[in-house]
């Protein structure tokens, strides 16, 4: 019997012994709060994880706990990092499986916190109490992204089941604070984590996601001079101001929608994601702010590139206005992720391509993603070979009444499983 459909035949016949460790995982309360700023809850199923990995054989664990240092030094060195995070009783967990060839090392990266549930009323079933309706796995985490943190542990334990040696290292990390800006990987990578190559085992539905854009925050605060609408013209109006600025970025996202294309993604935007003015139809707004968010291509657009566009944009508007030009506008930058493209004639790529194919019988579609994860950290900093690739679909991430289909998460366990052996065997 060919190995593929030996792994095929023994997931089917372990179906329950493998689903069960998703319905408990995604029970566990992981979300981040606030962002991360005022902490978050992983603590418990990072613990449940390090228990998992530990009863699979692994023969390294490692607990490594979140530190503002690294987040700093990211930062510094990488222009990636979202500081000033409560980090209280919150650690990544790594694991290490060793295999034939020590030198080459596979990684499986996941995140282990997810957002908060939102207005619990709109739940059909309580978001930690996992159900299954028709194939769909329901609950919190449940794509973004328990299952496929689980995954590539439950790919090793099913090559032990089946008595297939590793043929290469295969590293598991699972982060905190991913839902935060990313800072898991972040702390992973400066603690020394690497690996030749990465799967961010992210929902793809299905695709192969080989490229994903950059994103970048701006908040820009207007002052203003409040007084009576009746005297309009002796107040000024910080929304009419911030209304001017608005439009001058409009053409320059027009700008970028012409000039700059990508044959994964879509085009670069400028987002206005709010606006918050004044007090009163009746009072002249005597201040006002708005924050965006930027989302651009990977190589031929760059973080800096954006942050020069940005603030020249908002500063050429504001010398040309007689008020603002003494009222300068605060710009502020509170947010930021790099871009991501992974060369798709790579080995590892062709490595991936060829598991995929044994358990699907074709190759997978590789596309791009317009949401950031931190496929872009183990590429850009880490300097691995990365892929994101794992079960669910995008639309569902961050979503009330959360699911998985439940043969999505099977689909992911036997390709990653079907990766290690060939990625393992590359030359």
């Amino acid at each position: 019997m060919e190995i593929s459909e030996k792994l095929r035949k023994l997931l089917e016949e372990k179906r329950e012994e493998y689903l069960k460790p998703l319905m408990e995982l995604v029970a566990i309360d992981t979300q981040d709060l606030g962002h991360g700023i005022a902490g978050g809850r992983e603590k418990e199923g990072q613990e449940y994880f390090a228990r998992l990995l530990q009863e699979i054989g692994a023969d390294e664990i490692e607990r490594d706990p979140m530190t503002e240092e690294a987040i700093q030094r990211c930062l510094k060195e990488y222009e990636e990092g979202n500081p000033g995070h409560n980090y209280e009783d919150r650690y990544n967990v790594y694991a290490t499986f060793k295999g034939a060839d020590t030198e080459k090392t596979l990684m499986f990266n996941g995140h282990m916190d997810t957002m908060p549930p939102g207005d619990l009323s709109k739940w059909d079933n309580p978001p930690h109490k996992p159900t299954i309706i028709d194939g769909k796995l329901y609950g919190l985490g449940s794509t973004d992204m328990k299952s496929g943190l689980l995954g590539g542990a439950m790919a090793v334990k099913l090559l032990k089941q089946a008595g297939i040696e590793l043929p290469c290292n295969v590293k598991i990390t699972s982060v905190c604070d991913e839902e935060g800006g990313g800072n898991g990987s972040m702390q992973a990578i400066m603690s020394g984590q690497k690996a030749d190559a990465v799967v961010v085992c992210e929902c793809s539905n299905r695709e192969l996601i080989a490229a994903h854009m950059g994103f970048v925050f701006f908040k820009v605060e207007v002052e203003g001079k409040s007084n009576h609408s009746g005297e309009k013209w002796a107040g000024v109006s910080a929304i009419e101001k911030i209304l001017k600025i608005i439009r001058a970025l409009e053409e320059l996202e027009h700008e970028w929608l012409l000039r700059y294309k990508h044959p994964l993604l879509p085009a670069p935007n400028l987002n206005i994601g709010t606006i918050h003015g004044g007090t009163a139809g009746s009072t002249v707004a005597g201040e006002c702010y708005f924050e965006t968010c930027i989302h651009y291509l990977p190589v031929i657009m760059s973080y800096q590139k954006i942050y020069d566009a940005f603030t020249e944009t908002v500063e050429a508007v504001a010398k040309s206005d007689p008020w603002l030009r003494e009222h300068m506008p605060k710009i502020t930058m509170y947010q930021c992720g790099g871009a991501f493209e992974q060369e798709t004639t790579d080995p590892f790529v062709s490595a991936f391509q060829k598991a995929y194919s044994r358990v699907e019988g074709h190759e997978a579609k590789i596309v791009g993603s317009p949401g950031g994860c931190d496929s872009r950290l183990w590429k850009n900093i880490a300097g691995a070979k990365v892929l994101q690739y794992g079960p669910g679909k995008l639309a569902q991430c961050h979503a009330v009444n959360e699911y998985v289909p439940v043969e999505d998460y099977f689909q992911a366990i036997l390709v990653y499983a079907n990766l290690i052996l060939t990625y393992g065997k590359t030359q």
